[in-house]
Order: C-alpha cells, then structure tokens, then sequence
C-alpha cells in the first residue's frame, strides 16, 4: 500500500492560485511532492502549501528504455526521495520494501545498489500516492508573467500553460513554479535517429521491434554506463548476433564509487562548491568526473571482458570493441545501417553493416527557461551566460519579478556533479519548500503523526 496525500487548502488565498506549480514529475519533483506533504502534516495552517505537478508523459516512467534485468543502481538505496532528510518518511526505500512485503528478503540480498527495475518500482508506488496532484499527458507550452497593479506592475504570480494530447488547453495561476524537465538525450552532430538508428534511451523498446528476428550485427557507440549496459544486454539477448561496441577510448573507464570520492555526492559537499570560486569549481568538476561521466561499473567492465577472452579461446569471436575509433558516417538504408568507422591511430577505415545501431551518448542540460519566453530577460546570468541560481535553487531574477522560478537539475554550474542524479534529490527537495514557505523547513514528522493518511491501494 501506498501513502497517499491530498493538497489542502491554503488559508486566505484563492483556489485559482496555487504556491507551487511543478513542471515535470519525475524523481525530482516527486521527492519535491512528499517534501511539501511532510511540511504540510507539521506546519501551522498559514505555511501550509498548495502544489501541482505537470508531467508530459502519459504516465509515471523514468529511463524505461534502460530498465534492463540485473541491471543494478549506482546508487545506495538510502540515498531514495526522502531518507537523508527524513529517515522516518512513510515514502522511504525501506517503508516501500515493508509494503511489498520484501523486508527480510531484501536485507538478505546483501547488498545496498537494488535493481534499476525494482528502484523504478520504488518510484511508482511512491508517485500512486500523488496520482491526485499531478496531471499527466499535460505538455507545457508557456510559462507567461501575471503583473499586478497595471502593465508594468510587479510580476507575482506566473500562468502555466498547458496542452493535452486532443489539443485542449488549461491555464494554472502559481506564485512558485518549480522546472524539473529533465536532461535531453545527446547525439553527435549530424546523427539522425530513425527505425535502425537509437538513442540508449529508448533500447528496449525499439529492440522489441527485433524480435523474432535473427540480427547479424549490432553496434553501441559510445563508452560509459549506458554504452557497456546496452553492449551486454545486445550480446546477451540475440546469441548469433555480432555486438561491435565502438569508442573513442582505449577501453572503458572503472567508475570511482570509492569511500572517499563518494563524499562528492554529500549534502554538505553542495555548500561547499556553491561558496567555491569559479576556477575551483571547475577543477572539482574535472578531478570527479571519474565518478558519473563515461565510467562504468568495474564488475561489468570485467564481466565483458571475460566474456570476449572466452570468445577468443573459443574461436568465435562475437564480441567485438573497436576502441580508440570514430565515427565518420552512419545511414540507414533499407532496415539496414552503413556505419562509417575510422581507426585514430592509423586512419584505417571499416564499414560495418549492421541491422540497428544503439547511440549510448549520454544527456545534456538544456536551457529551462526556454518557456518563458520575454520573461526570461528579467531572470540573471553570469559571465558565461549561465543562469545565477541561488543556494536555494532559485533563480536571481530582476526586482520586478517576485513570483519564484526555482530549477532542479541544470544547476551543476552552481551546486555540483550532484545536480542530476538522485544523491540529493531528498535534503534538495526540502530546501526548496523551506525557501517557499519563508523559513526553516518544519520538524520532520514523526510517523505516527503520519499514520492516519488515507491509503491508496
């Protein structure tokens, strides 16, 4: 069973109005969700707050195209939407392992990193709880000023535009909005997607498509996670198949999940690369990245590699990594890809004719303020033209806009490597709803005040 949690009424305030307006519904602002609920069950009636939430997708999902079997979390389950600032939450890790009925099970797993598949789980039976606030299928278009006291009044309150699949619209009226959009999947320039051509995102979906067939070959570009993830799963799941795994390193890269780079990732570690000056964030960014960008887990790194030498003994080499190579070219011809690839060292060049290629090429942070169109002029950029967010994940903005916009994720310029992974996403998430609610965040309640929520099942 679930927890679930209604919004209450904020005394004095219109209905029209809400105090927070969440745009996407992912980890982020589902951790942000439970962070206002707990607020609400121990604050005074007047900090109480109303919240929505605006999801493009159909339903709660997150990475589903990589929900592989085994695939493991990078992740300590304690680090779920709401332990670190609430170990009491009815919505942490551990509550959802109680309701599952997988308590003991799971500690007799014997280890902290549970699957991909059953963390997903975690969040969707977190989300059920909010199914009441949150709209799915709702694409924002336009986040436009609401001015009072004429034309060129103060900007309090923001309207939320939003358009649903039959093209209908709907408008909501918030003081706070919250941009958790999430980061876009990365090709390089040039690449177009297509019937044979993927991003990682979507692999288990466009390989569905493969079923019942017997592909010759298939390659993976690129060299972290993702990429080795995909190499395994390919190689695993069609067993004629040639799998090509294509990078520009000499081999995959361990990933640093060590005791003390892992202090990286610690609440404590936002403040101190907030207050850092410039060129020090940089180099903190340099010297971890080791810790999250085209790494991979060590165990897997091994397990391919086991599994390629096995190949070679054998004499059937259906393995293959074409390391330190580029991509010149790839095109889609007939159900069919031409992959153009160049050797670095010596120029020598191969085409491999494969039946879909798989660009695992990780994400970037877009803009999020591309939805306020003019009204993205009042908010603040620094030298470099990235946006000022403050500590409190607010954005600096000019005197005449009082109405929040506060960012989760494209904040790593400002707060860390953290800004898009899930490490922070709980003591984040109450930070934010104290810097809306105007104080310190309220005690955390303990759960037997949360006890008679009404349950959703």
């Amino acid at each position: 069973m679930t927890m679930s949690y209604s919004a209450p009424a904020r005394p004095g305030s219109g209905p029209d109005v809400l105090d927070v307006l969440g745009v996407g519904f992912g980890p982020s602002n589902l951790a942000l969700a439970i962070a206002v609920a707990e607020h609400n069950r121990a604050a005074a009636p007047e900090r109480r707050l109303t919240a929505r939430f605006l999801e493009r997708q159909p339903c709660f999902g997150w990475h589903r195209g990589m929900l592989l079997e085994d695939a493991t979390m990078q992740v300590s389950f304690l680090k779920d939407l709401v332990t670190q600032r609430n170990p009491g939450s009815p919505f942490s890790f551990l509550s959802y392992l109680h309701a599952r009925n997988r308590l003991v099970d799971f500690i007799n797993y014997g280890s902290v990193f549970p699957t991909r598949l059953e963390f997903h789980d975690y969040l969707e039976w977190a989300a059920a709880g909010f199914a009441g606030q949150v709209d799915y299928g709702a694409e924002v278009v336009e986040i436009a000023p609401v001015r009072g006291d004429g034309p060129a009044g103060p900007v309090r309150h923001l309207e939320v535009v939003t358009r649903y699949a039959d093209g209908s619209t709907e408008r909501h009226r918030t003081r706070n909005v919250v941009l958790a959009t999430g980061l876009t999947p990365h090709v390089p320039r040039g690449v177009r997607l297509g019937d044979r051509v993927w991003h990682s995102r979507d692999l288990l979906g466009r390989v569905a498509l493969l079923k019942g067939t017997e592909p010759s070959r298939l390659a993976v570009v690129g060299a972290g996670q993702s990429a080795a993830e995909a190499v395994d799963f390919l190689h695993r799941t069609f067993p004629t198949a040639e799998v090509c795994a294509v990078f520009t390193r000499y081999g995959y890269s361990p990933a640093d999940d060590s005791s003390f780079a892992n202090r990286i990732f610690d609440p404590v570690a936002v403040d101190h690369f907030y207050t850092a000056p410039d060129e020090v964030k940089e180099q903190i960014l340099g010297y971890h990245a080791n810790t999250n960008y085209s790494v991979v887990d060590p165990e897997l790194i091994d397990e391919l590699y086991r599994r390629h030498y096995h190949e070679r003994v054998a004499g059937r080499e259906r393995l293959r990594f074409l390391n330190v190579t580029r991509v010149t070219d790839v095109v889609e011809i007939g159900g069919r890809v031409e992959l153009a690839v160049e050797s670095m060292i010596d120029g020598d060049r191969e085409v491999l004719t494969s039946d879909a290629v798989v660009y695992a090429t990780g994400y970037r942070a877009t803009d999020p303020l591309w939805l306020l169109g003019d009204l993205a002029r009042s908010c603040a950029r620094d030298a470099a033209g990235r946006l000022d967010i403050r500590r409190d994940y607010r954005i600096a903005t000019t005197a005449d806009l009082t109405a929040g916009i506060y960012v989760q994720g494209a904040t790593e310029h400002t707060h860390g490597i953290s800004s898009t992974l899930l490490s922070n996403v709980a003591v984040r998430s109450g930070e934010i709803v104290a810097s809306i609610a105007g104080g310190a965040p309220a005690a955390a309640p303990a759960p037997a005040a949360l006890a008679d929520a009404p349950v959703a099942r």
